[in-house]
């Protein structure tokens, strides 16, 4: 028993001292560890290495997948330009000479003939909280010039602010008073948010009666002739189902960002919608200013509230019908642009995501179906789908805000001249030349479409694969500015809140990044990319730190 007592502090002992060395040795390998770091020499040898094997290879492949891309948005955008010029105007194209009384209204079908000239028509205003537009559309439907007793306008209040309502509602009570047939309507949810209040609205007794409806949100004024101009080329044409007017915008002038949405509308509208519409009669709908033939929008299943674009779903589903589309250039509508950055955003997402989606959920219908020729399928897949609404947003982003930036940083990839000035330039000059009067705006349009790309990139993947915000619904705030007489604004727009309330983390640190390549060019490159890049460094800056747009009240 006294052996083991006296072993036992002898062991403890031996144990502290094993314990004491191991820290020791610890303590040492440390100090090694820290006195043999690599050098800068070697780092940068390493970093050559790792470069030379992994990132150069995956840069170029990036760069060639990019330029692959860029030559197919180049080659649509030739395509449809040269669409455009050899058009022929729609009415020579279709029959569209005015309605008359006493006009026979036969040719359109069996169960129109022996009817009066004017048909039945109903216009259906979605709107949601409107407190600022709800007259302009309201008075401009009930002033269209079409027959009383054959018009019908239908107010869909979707309002959760019962003072909006209020007013909508007391607005609509003082047109009927007028003689105008104003219909209220609103219902218990939000359920399929515009898709369910149009289809829901679709439904009343008093809708069987008539042929044709017009879609207006909430912003747009049509001018008084809008359906003397619209509605015969549905009457005399019975394989029409869609006729879509142009878009003209109220308050282009009232910021530098509503100018730069006011070009890339206009190319959308001239180019895009026209070249659709002379060479395969379709092209997405724009869900207002339009006239739907209703049969052909029960034909195709009505309205689905299955992604955001719910105006671009039911125009794909009446194409696989047959139904053709007529866009009228001359034909426009009064409108307004978000001029508030973070609204704009929303817009951009519920647009990109939603057609992204879309293409998901009816690929494979559109490959398959056999009611359509072949050349129709691939201009629906390819250059209405795949080009416009995946390509168009990735290479303004990955190809010249990625790419080309990343490229300064590794020698061993060059991206060849074509794809970075050809390319570009010419896709820039088919823009230039259908916003002659916007012109002097092609630079700041060129940056701000970049800076947008990185929004509308993130936005198309979440709706290919279907991730989470895929089906976010935020309704555009209109402000009701009606007037381009305002004073011209600054290029920087100094927003009167906090900072952080309107900074974007994301740009900013993007900006960072691209002022690093640029400078790294600038000391170390044999080129001049670093103009290019600081220029859009100092966009993605302007547009991360909130001096783009103007302020509304829910800023």
């Amino acid at each position: 028993m006294a052996m083991a007592g006296a072993d036992g502090p002898t062991a403890a002992a031996a144990a502290a001292a094993e314990e004491a060395a191991v820290r020791w040795r610890g303590g040492e390998s440390l100090l090694l560890l820290l006195l043999r770091w690599p050098s800068s020499a070697e780092l940068v040898a390493a970093w050559g290495a790792a470069r030379a094997s992994a990132v150069a290879p995956a840069l170029a492949a990036a760069s060639a997948a990019c330029l692959a891309l860029s030559a197919m948005l180049l080659a649509d955008a030739v395509l449809m330009a040269a669409a455009t010029f050899a058009r022929r105007r729609p009415d020579r194209r279709y029959r569209a000479t005015p309605l008359g009384d006493g006009d026979d209204a036969g040719e359109d079908d069996d169960e129109e003939a022996g009817r009066v000239a004017y048909p039945m028509v109903l216009v259906q205003i979605p709107m949601y909280n409107e407190r600022e537009v709800y007259k302009l559309s309201i008075g401009a439907a009930c002033g269209l010039s079409w027959p009383s007793d054959r018009l019908i306008v239908q107010v869909l209040d979707d309002s959760t602010d019962p003072t909006v309502k209020g007013l909508v509602e007391l607005e609509c009570k003082s047109w009927g008073n007028k003689g105008k047939n104003v219909k209220y309507e609103v219902r218990n949810t939000r359920k399929g948010y515009k898709a369910g209040a149009l289809k829901e609205g679709l439904l009343r007794d008093y809708v069987q009666q008539c042929n044709y409806v017009a879609i207006f949100d909430a912003d747009f004024q049509p001018e008084s002739d809008f359906l003397l101009r619209t509605i015969p080329y549905l009457v005399r044409n019975p394989q029409i189902g869609l006729v879509q007017a142009h878009w003209e915008f109220v308050n282009t002038s009232e910021c530098l960002m509503t100018r730069i949405q006011k070009m890339t509308l206009h190319y959308h509208f001239k180019v895009e919608q026209e070249g659709g519409s002379s060479t395969f009669a379709f092209f997405g709908f724009n869900g207002t200013a339009g006239v739907w033939r209703i049969s052909a929008l029960e034909e195709a299943g009505g309205w689905k509230d299955r992604t955001t674009v719910e105006d671009m779903d039911l125009a794909v589903r009446a194409g696989l019908k047959g139904w053709k589309f007529v866009y009228l250039a001359d034909v426009k509508v009064k409108s307004e642009l978000p001029s508030n950055l973070k609204t704009y955003r929303h817009q951009q997402h519920r647009w990109t995501c939603g057609a992204a989606n879309l293409f998901r959920k009816v690929g494979a219908e559109i490959l398959f179906t056999k009611e359509v020729p072949f050349w129709w399928k691939f201009y629906l897949l390819y250059s209405f789908f795949f080009v416009r609404k995946v390509v168009a947003h990735v290479v303004p982003f990955m190809l010249y805000c990625v790419v080309i930036p990343f490229s300064v940083l590794i020698p061993e990839v060059t991206v060849p001249v074509w794809g970075v000035v050809y390319v570009p330039t010419t896709i820039t000059l088919l823009h230039a030349i259908r916003n002659t009067s916007s012109i002097h705006f092609i630079p700041f349009w060129i940056l701000f479409e970049n800076v947008m790309s990185f929004h509308r990139t993130k936005a198309m993947f979440i709706g290919l694969l279907e991730l989470g915000g895929v089906n976010e619904w935020v309704v555009t705030e209109k402000l009701g500015n009606g007037s381009n007489t305002k004073p011209a604004p600054q290029i920087l727009e100094r927003p009167p809140c906090r900072f952080w309330d309107r900074w974007t983390m994301s740009e900013i640190l993007f900006s960072i990044f691209l002022f690093f390549c640029a400078t790294y060019n600038l000391a170390y490159g044999g080129d001049y990319y670093f103009v290019y890049i600081y220029l859009q460094a100092i966009a993605f800056l302007v547009v991360g730190i909130g001096f783009c747009g103007t302020v509304s009240s829910n800023s």
